[in-house]
């Protein structure tokens, strides 16, 4: 099991690419099973989850050809409609796949979703959409099998809480469906306008995509496309946190500016320096002398649920407390015993983390317990006295492209040991 060893106190500084999104490849993956044409999706990061869903799109029956960032999926028939539990037991995304194979199989056979333990991510939401378009769900041995033997129909649909996953899920079952499809207290993110642009390059009528409410009108077949994938949010804010934790200077290319904007707002309180210098680049200066910021955390366009670990490891440096709340999962908090490990002053009280600062964190032997944990314990690492060794750093495969090796490239002593 790898670990990552890291040494604190030099300030980063330099450029700082961003990888496309592991939250956008995942269900363009996933949609590339409603069409028997070939779907070219570019920019796809090499991370643990997309290699697990391109390995279990091969299963289902399809032709992948791998060439870097770029992925060639042909899906000419559905061998095995199923997603084994040993395949995709460390991936969260593996219920992507129910949609477009009910949708053009008539049926499917999921594990259960596995991955990280932040808390429960129900799944419940959208099977009772997909219930309402005219699925049969049963729940067995921590499968869940659906069928529509007469194919899907349209429905209004209004999920009883925000759920991106599960609007994606719907989306793709939908596009095939008889009909029209309304969803309701629909997913906002980035993400989904991408996987919108990517059904609609393949053929599928949708609208609405970013907003609360999204219509779609089923189409007989989806044919083939070439598509981009947006830059991942996550991965920019994290380099950005990472430039104000450790008073440097950092110019993060790649990336969407309004994606993060949330997180430049609070960063900004905090007193770094943000500024857009290029259309796709952002640039964080910091002095070190930081203050502390409240923040929650919220569907988009808020703060992002994936991004509060990292914001509690900056507010261990910065003068005052913070109050961070946590909205959306109710676990979320298992970072805060393994940063306190470090000297990091945290008291959890229910859904809310009260950080005092300014603390002077020490090197401390640390385990990552879920993929954005991971990232947090790396911010504090980097400014640490002494040597910090990480444990378990295959959660942050799961959803960082070589962060290791972009780190050091800026300045950052840290190395990858098996």
């Amino acid at each position: 099991m790898d670990k990552f060893v890291v040494k604190g106190g030099a300030p980063l500084r330099g450029e700082i690419a961003t990888s496309g999104a592991k939250n956008s490849a995942l269900p363009a993956l996933a949609a590339t099973l409603l069409t028997d044409q070939k779907v070219v999706l570019r920019r796809i990061p090499r991370v643990r989850d997309v290699r697990t869903m391109q390995r279990l799109l091969v299963d289902i029956g399809a032709k992948a050809e791998v060439d870097g960032e770029c992925v060639q999926i042909q899906v000419a028939g559905v061998r095995s409609p199923e997603a084994p539990y040993e395949l995709v037991k460390t991936m969260r995304a593996s219920s992507l796949v129910l949609g477009p194979l009910v949708a053009r199989a008539r049926r499917a056979r999921v594990s259960l979703p596995g991955g990280c333990a932040i808390g429960a991510r129900p799944i419940n939401l959208h099977l009772a959409g997909l219930e309402q378009l005219g699925a049969k769900i049963e729940q067995a041995h921590g499968y869940i099998e659906a069928t529509a033997p007469q194919g899907l129909r349209g429905a209004a649909v209004r999920f009883e809480r925000i759920t991106v996953t599960g609007t994606e899920d719907l989306m793709m079952a939908a596009v095939l469906a008889q009909g029209e499809t309304i969803i309701d207290n629909a997913a906002r993110e980035p993400e989904v306008v991408d996987l919108a642009a990517l059904l609609a390059k393949m053929g599928a009528k949708i609208e609405g995509a970013g907003t609360p409410t999204i219509r779609i009108r089923g189409v007989e077949h989806l044919g083939g496309a070439d598509h981009t994938i947006i830059a991942d949010r996550i991965e920019a804010g994290t380099f950005l946190v990472a430039g104000a934790i450790t008073a440097g200077e950092l110019n993060v290319t790649g990336c969407v500016p309004e994606h993060v904007a949330a997180l430049v707002t609070k960063l900004q309180a905090a007193g770094a320096e943000v500024a857009e210098v290029a259309g796709s680049t952002l640039r964080i200066r910091a002095d070190g002398g930081l203050r502390s910021a409240d923040v929650s955390t919220a569907e988009y366009p808020g703060f992002a649920t994936d991004l509060q670990a990292q914001y509690m490891a900056l507010m261990t440096q910065a003068e005052g407390i913070a109050i961070i709340t946590e909205t959306i999962f109710e676990n979320r908090f298992m970072h805060a015993q393994e940063l306190a490990r470090m000297g990091a002053n945290i008291r959890l009280e229910g859904n809310q983390a009260i950080v005092a600062g300014r603390k002077e964190l020490t090197g401390a032997g640390v385990i990552a317990s879920d993929l954005r944990a991971s990232a947090s314990l790396v911010l504090a690492a980097l400014v640490a006295h002494g040597e910090t060794v990480i444990d378990r750093v295959y959660h942050i495969d799961r959803g960082y492209e070589k962060i290791e090796k972009k780190l050091a490239a800026v300045g950052a002593q840290i190395q990858r040991v098996e």
